[in-house]
């Protein structure tokens, strides 16, 4: 490209008064983050990925990305930052360690982390992120594998409007919902509330469809009068937990992929952790937290949550 035409690209960006985010750092690449960055990719966004897992890697640079070594390569080159990983150390880890995001980072990048951690964490890290000129946004996902891998999740985002603004033009790369929930912090705090409902509802519906069962009901016909009846949920209809129910649902594949129990368990831990800061009443989420951690105790924690299924049936 000519100088003039990088001249009048970056004349027009400013005098739009719209930042260039085409250039994408992108962590974590697991179940959910590893199709959140082939999306990006579709959408003609240049990715450099890194993860700890290596295969992980090789993979998207075949859909196109650039590798990196460490979180500090992916991030030191890009208008925008996103990383999705599965805890608070991880992201501190991600954003505060020797090789980590904010060593790199150019001024005024764009931070997005789709974490599900604890509010504190990403205000620790947006303190962080504004006294070496960047910025920062919590933007937590919902929807699930799924949802990630057709771009239809639901983001939850935390930040000031003007960063919230350039960061629903990226995120919608990868969702069909980007909803911006308030201040930094806010979207943690909307996912925690969110997932906590989840949590008890597989739980709630888990129980209706083994009592069903042992009363002799066909669980597709339960399934098709709960779908239609004032017992319909998302659990029940798009992710119900008996093997068979849905072809597409974990529980038809051995309760493979989706949303892992160890990761539920965390999150109804963080929920748990708020109410208690808090002092709010939660007793069926301290309930669920309790079941999630016994089901992992039982060797669980890697099979999708919906398994406290089997769990409660008895079949450790």
């Amino acid at each position: 490209m000519s100088t003039l035409l990088l001249f009048s690209r970056s004349f027009f960006l400013a005098s739009n008064g719209r930042r260039q985010l085409s250039n994408v750092g992108f962590i974590g690449l697991g179940n959910m983050g590893g199709h959140m960055a082939k999306n990006l990719i579709k959408k003609g966004y240049k990715l450099t990925v890194f993860d700890v897992n290596g295969a992980a890697v090789s993979s998207l640079v075949e859909a196109g990305a650039n590798g990196a070594s460490s979180a500090a390569e992916a991030s030191k080159n890009a208008d925008v930052v996103i990383s999705m990983l599965p805890s608070n150390q991880h992201v501190l880890d991600c954003y505060f360690g020797e090789k980590g995001v904010l060593s790199s980072v150019k001024k005024d990048v764009l931070l997005v982390d789709s974490s599900t951690i604890d509010p504190s964490i990403s205000e620790q890290v947006s303190t962080a992120a504004k006294k070496i000129g960047a910025r920062f946004v919590d933007a937590p996902v919902s929807g699930g594998v799924n949802a990630a891998s057709a771009a239809t999740l639901t983001l939850m985002v935390g930040g000031s409007k003007t960063d919230f603004e350039d960061a629903e033009r990226v995120l919608v790369a990868v969702g069909s919902r980007v909803i911006h929930c308030g201040k930094v912090g806010a979207g943690q705090a909307t996912k925690l509330c969110n997932n906590m409902l989840l949590g008890i509802s597989m739980i709630g519906t888990a129980e209706a469809f083994i009592l069903g069962e042992r009363l002799g009901l066909d669980p597709k016909i339960l399934a098709s009068v709960i779908n239609t009846s004032s017992g319909r949920c998302w659990s029940s209809e798009l992710y119900n937990p008996v093997p068979g129910v849905l072809d597409n649902a974990p529980s038809t594949n051995g309760y493979q992929g989706g949303f892992g129990t160890a990761l539920m368990t965390k999150d109804l831990g963080l929920a748990q952790a708020a109410a208690s800061r808090t002092e709010t009443p939660s007793p069926l989420g301290s309930i669920a937290y309790q079941i999630y951690r016994t089901a992992m105790g039982h060797g669980h924690s890697k099979l999708d949550f919906s398994v406290v299924y089997q769990f409660l049936k008895g079949k450790q």
